[in-house]
């Protein structure tokens, strides 16, 4: 199974990026997908996950993150607005299966800066 993410970049304060991420491989029943982040000189940390139609999200991101995903295709998307030089960091995209294996793609640079 290989998580392959996508979407990171420059933005400036204020304003929005989308993440998607697509699991491949042989992938057996999905409970969960998110995102996770880490800025430099901290712990990863949760961003937005869904699971089986239930999302839950960091407070810092609550009202400015949209987390959806494509069940047929085995996407997870991460809608980002309002951004905050906070919200700078690598972006995770991670997986949980129905048998609680794990799995994490390689990461997105996400810079907010003027």
């Amino acid at each position: 199974v290989q998580l392959q993410a996508s979407g990171g970049g420059l933005v400036q304060p204020g304003g929005s990026l989308r993440l998607s991420c697509t699991a491949t491989g042989n992938i057996r029943s999905i409970y969960r997908m998110g995102w996770y982040r880490q800025a430099p000189g901290k712990q990863r940390e949760l961003v937005a996950t869904l699971t089986g139609g239930v999302t839950n999200y960091a407070d810092s991101v609550q009202g400015r993150f949209t987390i959806s995903r494509d069940n047929a295709k085995n996407t997870v998307d991460l809608q980002m607005s309002s951004l905050e030089s906070e919200d700078t960091a690598v972006y995770y995209c991670h997986m949980m299966t129905t048998s609680y294996f794990n799995y994490w793609g390689q990461g997105t640079q996400v810079t907010v800066s003027s």
